[in-house]
C-alpha cells in the first residue's frame, strides 16, 4: 500500500506561486513586491495599496489619479446603512461586516463578473467601503448618526473622522497609515488562502471576501489582538504580569496570546515596528499603562522561553492591541480594523487568482471503515 503523506493544516505546501509579498520566517522580513515592510511604513496607505495592486509604487500623478478615483466611492448605499441601523447594538461586529460587505452585492449592478475590469472596479469600492462599514456600525453602537467620508481625506483619515466625527491630527492619521500598512497583506494567511480557495470556483469577488471576512474573524488570526487586549485588561497592572505568565505556560499547551508565529520563527518585523509606534502613543497620551504591561510581559516571556531553550517573540498582534486601545478603538473592533487593512490583500489576491485560475481540490485520506453491509431500516436492532 503506498504511503500518503499528511500536511495537517497544509502546513509547508505549496498552493501556487506570487509576485505580491514575500516572508522568511527565520530571518524575520516581510516584503511587498520587494520593498522591505520597514520602509513601507514610511508610505501612505494609498501608495502601498497601488503597490500590491499594480506592481509598483505610484508617482505624484498616478497617486492623485488613483486618490480621485476611489474618494466618491466610500459612501455606502441607503439600503445597506438602513441594515446596519437595524442590527442590535450588541452584535458583534464582524457578523456585521459580513453582512454588511454579502449585502453590497445586492446594491451592485453588476456583481457577479469576473473579469479584471470589473474585479477592479468593486476592488476600488470595498477599498474605502470598509472603513465606512466599520465605523457607522460602530457609531450606531453609541446611538450616534453615520458619518459621510470627506473626499479631501485619505482612507486613514476618513477612518479617523468617520469614526470620531472629528477631522484627525496628522500624527494620528500617520499612526493608522502604518497600522494598515502593516496589515494590509501577509502572504498566504487563512483569511487570504479561504478568499482565493473561493474564488478559485468562479464565485463572485463579493462571496470570495465575505468568506475571507468569515476566516479572519477567528480567535486564532484576525481576533488575536483581541485576545491580547482582553488578557492585559485581567491582568490589570505591571505587578500582575509575570504570575499570569507563569500561570498560562504551567497550564497544558498554555500559550500566551501574541506570542509565536505559524511563520516567524524570530521577533515579527511588523511587531518591531509598532514597538516605537506604541511607546509614542503612550507618551504623548500620558497613559503609559498599556505599553508597561505590555513590556513587562516581554521581559517575562523571554526569560521564561530561554529557560525552556525556546525563542518565542512577540507578533504583530501583541502590540497592535495596544495600539488599537490608546487609538480609541473598543476591543471588538480590533478584527474589523485589521479587515479594513487586509481588504487591499485579498483584493490583490483575487486579481492573480480570476487570471489564472484553477479551482482547489485538496484530499482527505479516508480512515474510516469499509465494506459495511447496508441493512434496512425494519432490520436494525
Amino acid at each position: 500500500m503506498q504511503e500518503t503523506t499528511i500536511h495537517r493544516g497544509l502546513v509547508g505546501v505549496n498552493i501556487d506561486t506570487t509576485e505580491i509579498s514575500f516572508i522568511d520566517g527565520e530571518k524575520g522580513e516581510l516584503s511587498y513586491r520587494g520593498y522591505d515592510i520597514r520602509e513601507l511604513t514610511e508610505a501612505s496607505y494609498e501608495e502601498v495599496v497601488y503597490l500590491l495592486w499594480n506592481g509598483e509604487l505610484p508617482n505624484e500623478a498616478q497617486l492623485t489619479a488613483f486618490r480621485d478615483e476611489i474618494a466618491p466611492l466610500g459612501a455606502l448605499p441607503f439600503e445597506v446603512l438602513d441594515r446596519l441601523r437595524c442590527a442590535r447594538p450588541t452584535t458583534e461586529p464582524m457578523h456585521l461586516l459580513r453582512t454588511a460587505v454579502s449585502n453590497l452585492a445586492c446594491h451592485d449592478p453588476h456583481p457577479d463578473a469576473i473579469d479584471l475590469d470589473n474585479v477592479r472596479r468593486i476592488g476600488h469600492r470595498l477599498l474605502v467601503q470598509f472603513p465606512t462599514i466599520v465605523s457607522t456600525m460602530q457609531r450606531h453602537r453609541l446611538g450616534k448618526p453615520p458619518i459621510d467620508p470627506d473626499p479631501e481625506l485619505s482612507i486613514a483619515g476618513n477612518f479617523l473622522y468617520t469614526l470620531t466625527g472629528e477631522r484627525p491630527t496628522e500624527a494620528a492619521t500617520h499612526v493608522m497609515d502604518v497600522a494598515l500598512v502593516l496589515h494590509a497583506e501577509h502572504g498566504s494567511n487563512a483569511s487570504t488562502f479561504v478568499t482565493r480557495a473561493a474564488a478559485s470556483s468562479l464565485t463572485d469577488t463579493y462571496s470570495a471576501i465575505t468568506a475571507g471576512i468569515g476566516s479572519l474573524k477567528g480567535p486564532l488570526h484576525g481576533g488575536a489582538n483581541e485576545e491580547v487586549m482582553r488578557a492585559l485588561e485581567k491582568i490589570g497592572s505591571v505587578e500582575n504580569v509575570e504570575k499570569y505568565v507563569l500561570d498560562v505556560l504551567a497550564q497544558p499547551h498554555g500559550r500566551v496570546m501574541g506570542f509565536g508565529h505559524r511563520v516567524y520563527r524570530v521577533l515579527d518585523p511588523r511587531a518591531a515596528i509598532l514597538l516605537p509606534v506604541a511607546e509614542r502613543l503612550a507618551r504623548e497620551s500620558g497613559d503609559a499603562h498599556w505599553f508597561e504591561m505590555s513590556q513587562e510581559m516581554v521581559r517575562v516571556m523571554d526569560r521564561e522561553m530561554t529557560a525552556r531553550g525556546r525563542e518565542v517573540k512577540p507578533n504583530v498582534d501583541f502590540f497592535s492591541a495596544s495600539v488599537y486601545r490608546m487609538l480609541g478603538f473598543p476591543i471588538d473592533m480590533y478584527t474589523p480594523v485589521f479587515a479594513v487593512a487586509r481588504i487591499a490583500g485579498w483584493m490583490a489576491h483575487l486579481y492573480d487568482q480570476y487570471a489564472d485560475n484553477r479551482l482547489m481540490r485538496p484530499l482527505l485520506v479516508y480512515q474510516g471503515p469499509k465494506e459495511r453491509r447496508f441493512v434496512p431500516l425494519h432490520e436494525r436492532g
